[in-house]
């Protein structure tokens, strides 16, 4: 295990890794894991450190103690004073895990731990896959504040539940549990507290073992075709297709599969 970051006494994010799975830890359980701006970089650091190492295969995010995150520490909102400051905190800062994370290719699951408010829940919404404990509770939290979506959640919730009942959730800023967040599409899978952690990393172990690469263009192509129009994402897929066919890794499933064996992935 590794660390990234500081606050104050202790490491804002940690990296464990096992295997082909490397976690990011939110690393402020006394603060709810709510992030400050060191906290960011540290996070923007922590993903760019596991893109660029070969051995990770898929990222699992999740938040130390009992709940997820709880988004941004009263502080960002009040240190800016003007609306150019308070604008490029944003641009300049915050979004660049969204943008990470999207161009990342390798698949980001959100462990959803307990409680996810406000950007906190935008962070998990951002992440490909989303597993969420029985007792989560989600919130987008910004209209009782008076504040709009500033991270991301604007985009992301419609994307994933539909306009008007991201608009609901938006506009209420209700919380909702794991169990109805599952029957509206906000999360893949909810389950017991007990099970989390087990539940997630056996999917993270499932994805990690098929071709790295087929797995990476396939997040590319969804992100791609979310963007552009039929033929163009056609146009895109057929080019991925010709590229990944000439891959070592596909050679080797294809040859397993009429062998009867366990693949071995090289991610070549």
């Amino acid at each position: 295990m590794s660390t990234a970051g500081t606050d104050s006494r202790e490491a804002s994010i940690l990296i464990e890794q096992e295997a082909q799975i490397g976690t990011i830890v939110l690393n402020r359980p006394h603060h709810s894991n709510a992030f400050t701006v060191e906290m960011i970089d540290a996070w923007v650091k922590a993903l760019e450190d596991l893109r660029s190492d070969p051995e990770v295969r898929v990222i699992v995010v999740t938040g130390a103690g009992k709940g997820f995150c709880s988004g941004a520490e009263v502080e960002i909102l009040e240190k800016s004073a003007s609306a150019l400051e308070r604008k490029n905190l944003l641009w300049q800062h915050i979004h660049r895990i969204p943008l990470l994370l999207e161009s990342l290719d390798k698949p980001i699951i959100a462990m959803i731990n307990g409680t996810a408010v406000g950007a906190g829940l935008d962070m998990a919404l951002m992440c490909d896959l989303r597993i969420a404990a029985k007792s989560a509770r989600l919130s987008e939290a910004y209209a009782r504040m008076g504040l709009v979506p500033g991270d991301g959640g604007a985009y992301f919730l419609p994307r994933l539940v539909g306009t008007a009942k991201a608009l609901e959730l938006l506009w209420t800023a209700d919380f909702i549990s794991g169990e109805r967040a599952e029957a509206i599409g906000l999360v893949n899978h909810v389950v017991a507290d007990d099970e989390l952690r087990d539940f997630t990393y056996a999917l993270a172990r499932k994805i990690a073992n098929m071709p790295p690469l087929a797995v990476q263009m396939i997040k590319r192509a969804v992100y791609q075709s979310r963007h552009v129009d039929l033929r163009t994402a056609l146009d895109l897929i057929s080019s991925h297709m010709a590229v990944i066919q000439s891959t070592e890794d596909s050679q080797e499933a294809l040859q397993a599969f009429r062998e009867k064996r366990i693949p071995r992935y090289h991610g070549k």
